[in-house]
């Protein structure tokens, strides 16, 4: 119950910043999707429901989401670049990486992350064997470790901290 009413504030005051309107009609739409959030999804923080409440874990979450906003804006001027240019500059493929993530919850976040930045794409995750496959819209190597490096290691070190 307490997983279910802690999304439900969560849902709630990410539907009122969202919005950013608190006349009845948004309070009231916001109530009904923090209720539809909160019991469609609560089944899935089964374990490790509260892991930011490990105060050691806080700075690092508060760590990486600049560095993620900072991260973005670079691609996005990068990707802005490659289609002005009259060239357009691209040599788009798929790169194996090796990460070091072990919980289902590191490497979700790992590959969103990856996702959500312009020029990269999470195509497939081995869990088994510790890579991602990624789509890259500029491939500079081929090989898995400098492509690590190159992709995924200033993400990974962090989210390690956080959800290891």
């Amino acid at each position: 119950m307490i997983k279910r009413v802690i999304l439900f504030i969560g849902a709630f005051f990410t539907w009122i910043f969202l919005s950013w309107d608190t006349d009845m009609e948004h309070i009231i739409v916001g109530i009904a999707i923090g209720i539809f959030v909160s019991f469609m999804t609560a089944d899935l923080f089964e374990k490790r429901t509260l892991i930011l409440v490990n105060l050691k874990r806080c700075p690092w979450f508060f760590y990486y989401i600049p560095l993620f906003i900072w991260e973005c804006i670079k691609a996005n001027i990068d990707g802005a670049y490659r289609v002005v240019h009259p060239d357009l500059p691209i040599r788009p493929g798929i790169v194996k990486v090796r990460t070091t993530l072990k919980s289902d919850t590191g490497l979700t976040f790992l590959a969103n992350t990856l996702t959500l930045k312009p020029g990269t794409l999470t195509v497939d995750i081995d869990k088994e064997n510790g890579f991602l496959y990624i789509h890259w819209i500029d491939v500079k190597t081929q090989g898995v470790e400098a492509a690590t490096e190159l992709i995924v290691h200033k993400f990974e070190r962090i989210l390690k901290k956080i959800f290891e």
